[in-house]
């Protein structure tokens, strides 16, 4: 008899959409192979240091042979307390650390886990296009349904709520946000906030709103929470990070903050899936938020001097793009006969230089690529020398 053949991958896994970009990556390892001189502008890696003062709190702390045990599973309690400290000084909001506020092994993770404790099968997710990928992502894994909510440049890549049908708001029990925004760089503010509470409550959806960049920001400009928009902590979350603001990529802490019911459902899930943070990484956090601000606004200085950099060659050079108030970012319109991916591949060919198209983020994306400026100074101008010439 036969043996029968089994799939491999399950049904779940394979609702995930390829990896759109597997051509590109090849390309650019051949060029490596090659000996070519490629720059990588793709990814959101912050490449300036840790600030020292959070490096050597990690050292004390994790000489500390208290710290070597499982942590806590909602994170320590000097740490959420931090996190809640935090939010009361740069925001005005009030948190119970103990039950509104959870740590997690970096904001991605609590992203992706979100749905599996809030959704059942075929819930609608409203989700950004274009956006942040894990949003979706994590929506089919969980058996749940992704229901496109398009960001459009003339009306600055914010969303059209009137636009989502009744009885698809009936259905959808997340809403995700991301503002400062991965990846247009579009900011929000305090009125259309307002304006998504009200959504919120008409129809009963969990409002979640990831804040990763709001202290990556330029020109005076200070982004707001959406926790701080009456009513929202009756219908929202909010995930943060340390990974942009103290360049802790690496590290791997966030935490999510707000309604304590959706807190609670995601702890619970967590509770089951990990065992958290490594405290040591935690007394760095609380390091982070509670020490001086000088050195993140030192890296925010260097980040605008970038921008700048970028944004005023490639303007002069005739790219379409905007000067971002936020995010260390730029989403810059491809030129005609070209889509995302064709037009990356153009870059790297000519230039050597890699951008990320658009399409991964969504279709609306498709239209445009997605520059980093995370890259250091001078390889940053060499590239941006290649660009230029490129057109």
């Amino acid at each position: 008899m036969a043996q029968r053949t089994r799939t491999l991958e399950s049904a779940r896994l394979a609702r995930v959409p390829a990896y759109l970009f597997a051509d590109l990556d090849r390309r650019t390892e051949e060029l490596q192979r090659r000996g070519v001189d490629v720059i990588s502008l793709a990814v959101g890696d912050p490449d300036l240091p840790t600030p020292e003062h959070v490096v050597q709190a990690l050292h004390q702390a994790a000489e500390d042979p208290a710290t070597h045990r499982y942590p806590p599973y909602a994170g320590t309690a000097g740490f959420r307390a931090a996190v809640a400290a935090w939010y009361a000084r740069r925001f005005g909001v009030r948190l119970d650390p103990q039950a509104q506020v959870l740590a997690l092994i970096g904001s991605k993770e609590g992203l992706a886990h979100l749905p599996w404790a809030l959704l059942d099968p075929w819930d609608v997710a409203l989700v950004p296009d274009p956006g942040y990928p894990v949003y979706r992502v994590a929506t089919l894994l969980a058996d749940g349904v992704p229901h496109d909510v398009r960001l459009r440049p003339e009306a600055g890549f914010l969303p059209d709520l009137s636009e989502v049908p009744t009885d698809v708001a009936r259905r959808a029990k997340l809403l995700f946000l991301n503002y400062p925004n991965n990846p247009t760089a579009a900011t929000a503010d305090a009125g259309f906030f307002e304006e998504v509470v009200r959504f919120a409550r008409e129809f009963g959806i969990v409002v979640v709103h990831d804040n990763s960049y709001s202290e990556i920001a330029y020109d005076g400009y200070r982004p707001p929470s959406f926790l701080q928009a009456p009513g929202a902590l009756e219908v929202a979350v909010e995930f943060h990070s340390l990974s942009k603001t103290y360049c802790m990529t690496g590290w791997r802490l966030g935490w999510v903050c707000g309604n304590a019911d959706v807190v609670g459902a995601l702890a619970k899930l967590k509770t089951n899936l990990d065992s958290g943070a490594f405290v040591a990484v935690q007394r760095a956090g609380e390091a982070a938020l509670r020490g001086p601000e000088e050195p993140v606004r030192e890296r925010v200085r260097a980040f605008q001097a970038r921008r700048d950099l970028v944004v005023d060659a490639l303007q002069a050079a005739g790219w379409k793009l905007a000067r971002p108030r936020a995010t260390f970012y730029l989403w810059v319109e491809v030129p005609d006969g070209f889509d995302s991916v064709r037009f990356a591949q153009h870059v790297l060919d000519r230039a050597a230089v890699v951008v990320t198209p658009g399409v991964g983020y969504g279709s609306v994306g498709d239209r445009y690529v997605r520059l980093s400026f995370t890259t250091a100074e001078p390889r940053l101008r060499e590239a941006v020398d290649r660009l230029r010439r490129l057109r």
